[in-house]
């Protein structure tokens, strides 16, 4: 009785309604429906709103919300179906396999259809309702993997969109949009098109689920399917979520994803050696070194800022400063890739002084913002070529940035003291 009710009607509103990229699903409370339905413009009067109460489902501009108070007899019921489904498919799966006869071939392959068109009904609304149930998603693999259709594929982002509105964080979710661009790629001629709409979804889903590093190593994934243009257009979009989102790391990883893929993309054109890299990717990386600096002035005492300039400076050092035969320029604009090591690190330099200062009265972040510019420089001073060690020495008295150190964070002074150490010892 339950599942003609309740299950059945779901599953029609699953697959008759719910079938856009904005749909959402969440959970109500049988007393926020009247609310929902005055909200709407089609409330019932005030002597029925026991009947919104009574409600289950609501829907309305591809938004459908359940009540809280048949979550758990729904499930059940539709954890029941699909079992049952699932038991079905495998048993005649099984049969086909050791049964030859023609006669029966065209019988089966109709009860196949029956049974896959009931695990994929079934399996819908249950992962709507437990999205980590893992047999659910691997049976719905072997359907679509049997169907050889791309509708059916792209069925199933839909799907995971879906799940992913009230489960943002969904390691199955994730995972199954994985597999499903894997499997577009080998037979999809639009795969740049999704590819840039399922980078919009993970921006959409961030702004609503702050911190999500799923949603975030999702669209580091999808890097490597992307064209050189559909690169640079991310690195210039990401660039402005980016400055609304100062705190969050994981933007900052994603660009440097894409900083790394051009740069192998270009190599690559180039045919170029790993320690030869064209005036473009100087000036991207150039760009990104000024663009941080500008961040970290403006904001203050935000880590993730100099985290991502501990990636941009190991990469320039490494590569523009230590190895000046292998860039390919001409003219005045080599000559300025050529620059003396001295240039660079009177900048960063420059930069620890000007972020080293805490006014009176200062709030929090300023002593955060000196703690981080003196550990960022403390981690510099590893990562320079030998040389050039003694010239930064020169300018640069390690005992000052201890004590300053203590002075913003003298919790912590054995842990300065133990870095000092490392430090020094390394210019023995």
């Amino acid at each position: 009785m339950f599942l003609e009710c309740v299950v059945m009607p779901l599953s029609y509103i699953l697959y008759c309604h719910l079938i856009e990229p904005s749909d959402e699903v969440g959970f109500v409370h049988p007393s926020q429906f009247f609310k929902l339905n005055e909200e709407a413009g089609h409330s019932l009067p005030s002597s029925d709103s026991t009947a919104d109460e009574n409600s289950v489902f609501w829907n309305e501009d591809h938004k459908l919300g359940i009540s809280t108070q048949v979550l758990l007899p729904l499930y059940k019921a539709s954890k029941d179906a699909f079992m049952t489904a699932n038991r079905q498919f495998k048993e005649l799966n099984s049969t086909s396999d050791v049964s030859g006869a023609e006669n029966s071939l065209c019988t089966s392959l109709s009860l196949d259809d029956s049974i896959e068109s009931a695990i994929m009904k079934h399996s819908r609304a249950l992962l709507l309702l437990s999205c980590d149930f893992g047999t659910a998603w691997h049976s719905r693999k072997i359907v679509v993997l049997e169907k050889h259709k791309l509708s059916s594929l792209l069925d199933e982002l839909l799907l995971s969109a879906l799940v992913l509105s009230y489960s943002p964080k969904s390691e199955y979710a994730w995972s199954h949009r994985k597999w499903v661009i894997k499997s577009i790629s080998e037979k999809c001629s639009t795969l740049p098109e999704i590819v840039t709409k399922e980078s919009e979804l993970v921006e959409k889903i961030a702004e609503k689920s702050k911190m999500n590093y799923r949603a975030w190593n999702h669209r580091c994934w999808l890097v490597s399917y992307m064209t050189r243009e559909q690169l640079l257009h991310e690195l210039k979009r990401s660039r402005n979520w980016a400055n609304l989102h100062v705190a969050d790391h994981s933007c900052f990883h994603y660009r440097s994803q894409l900083m790394l893929k051009i740069l192998e993309d270009r190599c690559y054109e180039q045919e170029i050696s790993s320690s030869g890299y064209s005036v473009e990717i100087y000036l991207l990386w150039k760009d990104e070194l000024d663009w941080d600096e500008m961040l970290i002035k403006r904001y203050i005492g935000r880590e993730a800022l100099w985290l991502h300039r501990r990636f941009l400076s190991l990469f320039w050092i490494k590569h523009f400063l230590t190895d000046h035969t292998g860039l390919s320029g001409h003219g005045k604009q080599k000559t300025s890739m050529n620059n003396d090591f001295s240039v660079f690190m009177d900048n960063e330099l420059h930069l620890l002084h000007s972020c080293s200062i805490i006014p009176d009265n200062s709030f929090d972040d300023y002593q955060a913002q000196a703690m981080h510019s003196a550990t960022y420089m403390l981690w510099l001073i590893k990562q320079i070529p030998d040389s050039c060690r003694i010239e930064l020495q020169e300018k640069l008295k390690t005992e000052n940035l201890k004590a300053l150190l203590n002075k913003v964070c003298p919790e912590r002074s054995s842990t300065w003291d133990c870095l000092m150490g490392y430090v020094e010892a390394s210019d023995h």
